[in-house]
């Protein structure tokens, strides 16, 4: 009689939660998967009646068609290069319906608290009151929708919001005629910025932002940037040098778009990629100011100490990564914004625990759990066995310095990975693993256990 496999709880049911819940059921791995929302989607589903949807209505995926479709579901033909996030949204909702996966999620229902018992067990509380025992947790509640803003001496007194809470031109408000300032320069900064600088809508836009960037294209020689990627053999420092002198070659100064000189290298900071942005700049519809000094009413001073009258302010300035179901401190980021993973999945001294698609891969998060879901799925089989707890935290350190050393320290940048290199050294480790798991007997890392116990 076969051996009974662990049950899981996953925590989301966006593109990682259910991709993870795919791959479990493929492997007989029981599993109950839990939204808040009334859909799958996540941070893809436009309008999430949870709230936490950053969608807004123009928005096209920066990854192109090609790099984020999932392996064993092709997209549709008829895609253009980024889809819009409607389209998206339908792959993911064909995904979970090919895949039968709909019935396997509870909507409407949230974690609010995981707990690790002194036996190892999870006991997770949900929004309905009940409480579940699990052997397994998986975190996939996204780290793209707990707004991150600045704060600054003074009080501005018109609206002022997040980009989390734009939809478009005229939601929350109308910017027609407004004079705007956008804060930041990342992906949904060049975004909005180009969209509210048309000369119909916004008065004035100003970008602000304490150091400039570089910006860089969505097509390179008329294909798709990102299908130009370094292959994961190449080394690092070559392939760095190559991609730069690509990039100066075919951008030029971004000081000649009439933008501040950036202060690092291309690729020493997480990819700003915008289609439009440099044209709108170059254009003058785009105006840069550097970062806010302090509010003053209805006036905005900058850090060169310029004043100008401004009527609104988005705060394009990222998100903050919360477990707001975790009260262990253990298992929090710290103040860095640091949460150091083994394969950017599992905590050292935490075995039943994983946390999917924590990381800000490039080119895209779309399908990355979707790979990591492999070795956990022959993980929780008996397959996989992962190095001592001391190796895992000396390969840790490692991986780090492998996929973060060439970028400038900040807290957006304490999860990157490169995607190639990423999924070749995943497949690598997963054959190590077995190679371990074999000759431990390949015995179940994990064992059932939930079932049997009361809550």
């Amino acid at each position: 009689m076969a051996e009974r496999l662990p049950k899981a709880c996953i925590i989301g049911a966006g593109c990682s939660g259910f991709t993870t819940a795919k791959r479990l059921k493929e492997h007989g791995i029981p599993y109950d998967c839990f939204d808040m929302s009334d859909d799958i989607g996540g941070n893809w589903y436009y309008k999430n009646p949870n709230g936490l949807s950053a969608c807004y209505e123009s928005l096209h995926i920066d990854t192109s068609k090609w790099r984020l479709a999932f392996e064993d579901f092709p997209v549709p033909a008829d895609w253009p290069d980024f889809p819009h996030h409607a389209q998206l949204l339908q792959y993911f909702k064909d995904y979970v319906a090919h895949f039968g996966l709909r019935e396997t999620i509870t909507f409407n229902t949230a974690v609010k608290s995981a707990r690790r018992k002194v036996d190892g067990l999870w006991e997770v509380t949900l929004s309905t009151g009940e409480t579940r025992l699990y052997d397994v947790l998986f975190v996939c509640n996204g780290h793209h929708w707990s707004p991150r803003i600045p704060e600054y001496p003074g009080e501005f007194d018109g609206p002022a919001f997040h980009s989390h809470a734009y939809c478009d031109p005229f939601d929350p408000i109308d910017m027609r005629g407004k004079n705007v300032v956008v804060v930041g320069m990342g992906n949904s900064a060049m975004d909005i910025a180009s969209e509210l600088s048309q000369r119909p809508i916004a008065k004035t836009l100003w970008v602000s932002a304490r150091r400039g960037v570089w910006v860089l294209p969505k097509y390179i020689n008329g294909k798709p940037a990102d299908k130009t990627a370094m292959p994961h053999w190449m080394p690092r420092k070559l392939g760095l040098s190559l991609a730069r002198k690509m990039i100066k070659r075919t951008l030029g100064a971004m000081e000649d778009y009439g933008l501040p000189k950036p202060d690092h290298e291309p690729l020493e900071a997480h990819p700003s990629v915008s289609g439009e942005f440099l044209t709108r700049a170059g254009c003058g519809d785009v105006k840069f100011k550097p970062a806010i000094k302090a509010l003053e009413g209805r006036k905005v001073r900058f850090a060169d100490d310029s004043v100008e009258d401004v009527d609104a302010i988005v705060f394009a300035t990222g998100y903050d990564m919360r477990f707001p179901f975790f009260d262990d401190p253990n298992l929090l980021p710290d103040a860095d914004h640091r949460l150091p993973l083994f394969k950017r999945m599992m905590k050292p001294g935490a075995p039943n625990l994983f946390y999917m698609a924590l990381a800000q891969p490039l080119p895209t998060l779309v399908n990355f759990a979707e790979q990591q879901s492999k070795l956990v799925a022959a993980y929780l089989t008996g397959r996989y066995m992962p190095p001592p707890d001391a190796e895992m935290e000396r390969i840790i350190a490692k991986d780090e310095e492998t996929h973060m050393a060439h970028y400038y320290k900040a807290k957006r940048h304490t999860i990157q990975v490169d995607f190639g290199v990423y999924v070749h050294d995943l497949l690598r480790e997963i054959e190590r693993g077995g190679r371990r798991a074999a000759a431990a007997g390949n015995r179940l890392p994990v064992p059932a256990r939930a079932e049997t116990v009361k809550a």
